[in-house]
């Protein structure tokens, strides 16, 4: 991957805050999103938001802030594809933990697909579309099955090819399905890629649990996840320690009350073995892109795989910088367009 940090953004934790807060996540005319209930298989819902309207003619994207060329909807940048919805291909993306439709990075995902004339989905883990669901469970970053179910359906009413991303958690959790789907992947997927994913879910848990990090953004989780698992609570009387749950002040002891137990893990540790996708990556029998900055704080440059963990389907972006799901780019407050687009093209090239 070819990314570097503009000057006046230094550091991991600059580049991943200040491009999800202030830089440009969005180009050419408002994004549209119309909302689809699924039912799944146990008696739950899940909510999918489908990007709407017409994809933009090459070149008609606007240029970001800042007088940086135009990145997006440039002319010849893509394959010739046909405005098709049931032939063009569909870009499904998974978010990260307590993301949504809304979060930046799915923004500009949304608005890359739509300069290429891809359609656009976003799948909601349970509980983060906005309305709390109905099972005794949530969602955690080994949701394979979940995940599996979602790319079944997508490709069931889609006849163009389909790709798929993960961001971070929904990243780990997609990897996680091409690993115990192998060769069948294929049927469904024709490429995967995971950005800034927690490939080693025991390394990057104990790094959220210290310092800074766990000063601001584990506060930042369990201001959200802590209400939310309380609901579930007045739903399913009985169903965890209430009290103890309340009282939980870092992740890990949030796996251990609520993720886990709900999910079939025994503990955190158990949850974190199991669910990780790096003791499995060489399992992977479809085109996958694992892209890590090295500096993000959340996942420790010496957790990430080298290429002899990886297996022959893998391709390891590791860039030197980044943070978080950050990679913005041009003068201040900068744009994050760059790294979809390159994750696209990379995911392109599948087809």
């Amino acid at each position: 991957m070819q990314y570097q940090a503009p000057r006046w953004l230094p550091g991991g934790q600059a580049q991943t805050i200040w491009p999800s807060l202030f830089s440009r996540h969005t180009g050419g005319p408002k994004l549209d999103f119309r909302r689809e209930r699924w039912d799944t298989p146990d008696g739950d819902f899940v909510d999918v938001d489908w990007l709407d309207g017409a994809p933009l003619p090459p070149g008609t994207a606007s240029t970001p802030r800042g007088g940086d060329e135009a990145i997006l909807g440039r002319p010849g940048d893509d394959l010739a594809l046909t405005n098709k919805a049931e032939s063009r291909p569909l870009l499904v993306l998974f978010h990260g933990l307590e993301g949504s439709s809304q979060s930046h990075s799915s923004q500009a995902f949304a608005t890359v697909a739509r300069s290429r004339g891809w359609a656009f989905a976003m799948p909601h883990f349970r509980g983060c579309s906005g309305e709390l669901n109905l099972a005794p469970r949530a969602y955690h970053s080994g949701d394979f099955e979940e995940v599996g179910w979602m790319l079944a359906r997508f490709k069931d009413m889609h006849d163009g090819p389909v790709l798929a991303a993960g961001v971070s958690l929904g990243g780990n959790a997609l990897l996680r399905w091409a690993e115990e789907h192998g060769q069948s992947a294929a049927a469904t997927t024709r490429a995967v890629c995971s950005i800034c994913s927690p490939v080693d879910l025991a390394a990057a848990g104990h790094a959220i649990g210290q310092g800074f990090n766990r000063l601001v953004y584990t506060r930042m989780f369990l201001r959200t996840m802590v209400p939310k698992a309380l609901r579930k609570l007045q739903q399913h009387p009985g169903l965890f320690d209430g009290e103890r749950l309340r009282a939980a002040s870092d992740l890990y002891e949030f796996d251990n009350l609520f993720t886990a137990p709900l999910h079939g893990f025994r503990s955190t540790e158990d949850y974190w073995a199991r669910a990780s996708a790096k003791p499995h990556l060489k399992r992977i029998r479809i085109p996958a892109l694992v892209l890590n900055a090295r500096n993000d704080p959340f996942v420790p440059a010496a957790s990430l795989p080298r290429q002899q963990d990886a297996g022959s389907y893998v391709q390891l972006w590791q860039p030197a910088q980044g943070g978080h799901v950050g990679f913005a780019q041009g003068r201040p407050p900068g744009h994050v367009f760059g790294m979809p687009e390159q994750v696209c093209d990379w995911l392109a090239r599948a087809l």
